[in-house]
């Protein structure tokens, strides 16, 4: 690999440049995904999970876990769609949100906290000491997981304890989404279209992003620490990006003429961001400045269609 940096690269031979063989490569690799997903040729696979509507998914190292109408949770491959595994939420408990790692799946009820292990039994998350009532929405980061009530406040379990660690008041309204950060922020949407940044260590609410277009409600969050933004979704079909070094916003653009449910990148990816909601459309969105750069449509796949995947090929913008 350094032999063909050098070669790609003939004057950083024997040059004081700090840009290590990793990050160029990691660079280069960041530019083709981007260039591929704004002009490349694209396959669509769709598939039936679930009975009813699964109103939640989410996709780790490979692996996509989908569920929360039917009161179980399906985990898939992302590479080929194939079923690999399922959980059984309990029977008088509703899932609001969950995560997984590669070792456990983490759901959240409005009052509880369940635990699944991978390949090992369910187990149910009896806080000790200060509780928590009507949950709307976690964040997981093992050993922790930040949960956002109704009533503004975020809780922070440490799921080995068993114990509430600290709690933070974010804001006068129920907080709608959260992410926490890796230097340890807290961050949380609410239903005014504000989001509060809260140091989860000292507790200190360190600023309050505000949107243009408010009142609106934030739906989905996600932080870049590479670029130190911070993107969300909210309810009116806006898009938004604020800098966390000056808590001021670079853009806010509207790219759904709906609600907007989820918003990802790549975590090494500081130049596209994707956006989808209950339209059926996938946005690819630039980070830097808000344009809408592709848009994938999905439609409804053939009735009967699970768990094998239909595929459809989208070509160009």
């Amino acid at each position: 690999m350094r032999d063909l940096y050098y070669k790609r690269n003939p004057q950083a031979r024997g040059s004081s440049s700090t840009i290590s063989v990793k990050s160029y490569f990691e660079a280069l690799a960041m530019n083709e995904h981007a260039s591929t997903l704004a002009s490349g040729s694209a396959e669509v696979h769709q598939w039936i999970g679930h009975d009813m509507r699964a109103t939640l998914c989410r996709m780790k190292s490979g692996s996509v876990l989908t569920g929360m109408g039917d009161k179980v949770l399906r985990l898939w491959s992302a590479e080929s769609c194939k079923y690999m595994n399922e959980y059984n939420v309990p029977n008088s408990k509703m899932l609001v949100d969950f995560d997984f790692d590669e070792n456990k799946i983490v759901g959240l009820t409005s009052s509880q906290v369940c635990i699944w292990k991978r390949s090992g039994p369910r187990s149910i998350f009896q806080s000790r000491g200060d509780t928590f009532n009507h949950g709307l929405c976690m964040s997981y980061a093992d050993p922790e997981v930040v949960i956002g009530c109704e009533d503004g406040r975020a809780f922070v379990y440490d799921m080995y304890s068993r114990s509430c660690s600290s709690i933070h008041r974010l804001h006068p309204s129920p907080v709608t989404c959260l992410a926490v950060t890796d230097d340890q922020l807290i961050v949380g949407g609410s239903t005014f279209g504000n989001v509060a940044i809260a140091d989860q260590t000292s507790g200190e609410r360190l600023g309050l992003l505000k949107s243009a277009f408010a009142p609106t409600v934030i739906r989905c969050l996600s932080f870049s620490a590479n670029s130190h933004l911070i993107f969300a979704g909210s309810s009116s079909g806006y898009a938004h990006c604020w800098d966390l070094r000056t808590l001021r916003p670079l853009w806010e653009t509207r790219v759904s003429p709906n609600v907007i449910y989820s918003a990802h990148h790549l975590p090494g990816d500081t130049s596209t961001l994707a956006v989808g909601g209950i339209d059926g459309v996938l946005r690819l969105v630039c980070q830097r400045t808000g344009e809408t750069i592709r848009s994938f449509i999905m439609e409804c796949p053939p009735s009967g269609i699970w768990p094998q995947a239909a595929s459809r090929k989208e070509e160009g913008p």
